[in-house]
């Protein structure tokens, strides 16, 4: 295929992995971070685990690393958003004008984490931390009404990153994946980005609106996830 420039915001696990699978499908893959240096500064791994970004890039050549902006306005048309969600929408606001016009697929989750509760859920990892928003709003929703001139979908979210872009990892792919927007174009485009990662089941749940379900499906993830076991992967179907 020719090459077509795409953005992936974000350097955790998620946006590693977005990236090199878009590498390999022949993108320009152009990574989005707050501060380049800072982020080539780190010698410590993440809260993750994850090895230092400057160790990732120089074993990816070719994917280039810009400032938030710089990598929203090198792409085509599609950005994929993979800043933490707590953070997400002042982020993206501010390069609003860079985003214009564009397909935002956005994969985040809008976790508060140390977030006081009153029935905290307890993890080997620390206390589950709270969703903000969730039920009546969705962080989807938030980020289309402040950046009304960008085609905002939600998807990705119900799986680990590494699956999305390798569903037949798990089941030989025979899993489902969902989309959700206003905008009927950006969910095909979505849709065609998923068909590429090599999904062949992939529900259109309608409006960003359902993006509110999507969200908070996080935790029943995470839950299935603890019950499963740690680092264990798996996929879900939709038998109809």
């Amino acid at each position: 295929m020719s090459a077509k420039n795409i953005a992936v915001l974000g350097t955790g696990g998620g946006g590693r992995a977005h990236a090199a699978r878009l590498a390999e499908l022949g993108y320009e893959v152009h990574v989005g971070t707050r501060d380049v240096e800072a982020t080539l500064a780190r010698t410590e791994p993440d809260m993750m685990g994850n090895a230092p970004y400057k160790e990732w890039l120089a074993d990816h050549p070719g994917i280039q690393l810009h400032a938030f902006a710089d990598a929203a306005a090198a792409a085509d048309d599609i950005v994929i958003n993979g800043i933490d969600g707590h953070n997400a929408v002042a982020a993206l606001t501010s390069i609003a004008d860079q985003l214009t016009g564009k397909t935002l697929i956005d994969y985040a989750v809008p976790y508060l984490y140390g977030a006081a509760m009153d029935h905290p859920w307890p993890t080997p990892w620390g206390t589950m931390p709270k969703m903000d928003p969730c039920d009546t709003d969705s962080l989807a929703e938030q980020i289309q009404r402040a950046l009304p001139d960008v085609k905002v979908v939600k998807s990705f979210v119900t799986q680990e990153q590494e699956t999305v872009v390798n569903p037949k990892a798990i089941g030989g792919g025979d899993h489902t994946m969902f989309v959700a927007s206003d905008h009927t174009d950006a969910k095909q485009t979505a849709t065609d980005l998923l068909t590429a990662y090599g999904w062949t089941d992939v529900l259109d749940l309608g409006g960003l609106v359902a993006a509110r379900g999507m969200e908070m499906y996080a935790h029943m993830h995470s839950a299935i996830g603890l019950a499963l076991g740690l680092g264990h992967h798996f996929g879900v179907k939709v038998v109809r």
